[in-house]
């Protein structure tokens, strides 16, 4: 195992203090393989006690490392193997009794989320693909801790137009389902290109099929200190004197949520998976992706040589963090959500960050259009036309992303949906209301760009 200089870990106890340092999420994946059955109730048994037998002291050990080491660990989340496979084993589909159960043993382990209700159909749908997509509405406006996703794209596959169709109206009906809570059930759910299968975020986190029977995923973050680290060089530095800042800032990140990751999965007994050194901004002030812009000289995010300070900033986070583990994974960069980042809230706000250049910044960050509300009566079609266009992104760029809307239902631009805690709020942001109705209805597949046939 990697040995860790423990002093360089204590350097950051001023970070946690001033700078919001903390471990986001620790997230025990866990395979649920071997609860498929005929009969929907044995699976909800083997999934209750498959989860009970390893996350049953995830949350007490989490906070016992948390205060060994007076660093927060903020979440505690389990992602399960994706669900549409476990419940398709079944004679007859109920995924909604699944649904319950997940959120039932959520609840009784005393983590945040459980993620992994999701299905994978970047090529085609199966029956049981259908049966889960179709459920998904119902399934979050009943649960709540349940997180959803689906893979609609990949490099190499292409986007399923018929997949990104169907989830525009899931999107939508979640929306409805939850109006009284601000369409809380679309914030719960995301859809992917390129879905990776160690994400320790919610809401697209899941289990997948390669990975082993349990590991421990650790999701770090620390926007506030690389606004800092930023802030207290020179305003005149070089660029590459501040892409150097931001390396050595992310190697302390990385280095101590490796530390936290071991020594909870040696508490739990079981492997350490990967970390995954996203800067995932929160509502608090000082805890913002928007304000490192700001500090790196641009009067606010959405400015021209927003993108191109992103890009930089994403590269300089991979570069530190791959150097202090060898097990970097998950998303690793820079999230760029509407809702949970103070700044953005502002920029958004006062008209400085639009749809259009959210969308761009999308080729460089992490994930992708994340946690924006829109107004309530934008169609189906519409929706369906703003994922494929960020899933082109994804298949093109090779490259993660994904698509987090919160239709606001019975409200348009210049409203808010507030949600509360990490979530935050946001204002409606207008959208392009040419319509995409005939382009989306087209039936079949996108195929995949040509650089897909590297073998």
């Amino acid at each position: 195992m990697k040995s860790f200089d423990e002093n360089l870990v204590l350097e950051t106890i001023n970070m946690i203090r001033l700078y919001n340092l903390d471990i986001r999420t620790v997230t025990m994946a866990i395979s649920l393989r071997d609860c498929a059955d005929r009969d929907v109730n044995m699976v909800c048994k083997r999934i209750r006690e498959k989860i009970l037998k390893h996350a049953d002291k995830l949350v007490s050990l989490a906070e016992e490392v948390g205060d060994d080491y007076a660093i927060p660990i903020v979440n505690k989340r389990i992602a399960v193997t994706p669900i549409s496979i476990i419940g398709e084993s079944c004679d007859s589909y109920d995924y909604l009794k699944i649904a319950k159960t997940l959120d039932d043993v959520a609840n009784e382990t005393g983590v945040d989320f459980v993620g992994g209700y999701s299905a994978l159909v970047e090529k085609g749908f199966t029956k049981g693909d259908i049966a889960l997509i179709d459920s998904i509405p119902e399934a979050l406006a009943q649960t709540n801790r349940l997180c959803s996703s689906v893979n609609v794209g990949s490099s190499k596959a292409g986007i399923n137009m018929d997949a990104v169709l169907k989830v525009a109206k899931t999107i939508k009906q979640s929306a409805e389902l939850t109006k009284d809570n601000d369409g809380l059930g679309a914030a719960k759910f995301v859809c992917f290109c390129n879905s990776v299968s160690d994400n320790p975020f919610m809401a697209g986190a899941y289990c997948g099929y390669g990975e082993p029977e349990c590991a421990l995923n650790v999701g770090v973050s620390g926007p506030g200190v690389v606004k800092a680290a930023i802030e207290n060089l020179d305003k005149k530095a070089d660029l590459g004197t501040l892409a150097r800042t931001i390396k050595h800032t992310a190697f302390k990140i990385t280095s101590t949520g490796e530390l936290i990751g071991r020594k909870l999965a040696d508490k739990l007994n079981i492997p350490f998976g990967v970390v995954d050194l996203s800067l995932a901004p929160t509502p608090a002030i000082g805890d913002s992706v928007a304000e490192i812009f700001q500090a790196m000289g641009l009067e606010h995010v959405g400015a021209h040589g927003t993108t191109a300070a992103l890009a930089m900033l994403n590269d300089a986070v991979k570069k530190g963090g791959i150097m202090a583990s060898s097990y970097v994974g998950g998303l690793s960069g820079a999230f760029i959500p509407v809702s949970e980042d103070a700044g953005m809230i502002e920029s958004a706000s006062k008209g400085h960050l639009t749809f259009d250049k959210l969308e761009a910044m999308t080729s460089v960050c992490s994930v992708g259009l994340d946690m924006i509300a829109i107004p309530g009566d934008t169609p189906d079609t519409t929706i369906a036309g703003i994922i494929a266009d960020e899933m082109a992104i994804g298949m093109i760029n090779k490259k993660t992303t994904a698509v987090r809307l919160i239709p606001a239902i019975g409200k348009t631009v210049g409203d808010k949906v507030v949600f509360g805690g990490l979530l935050g709020e946001a204002p409606v942001m207008a959208v392009n209301t040419l319509s995409s109705a005939d382009f989306v209805q087209r039936a079949g597949r996108i195929p995949a760009p040509i650089h897909s046939l590297n073998n």
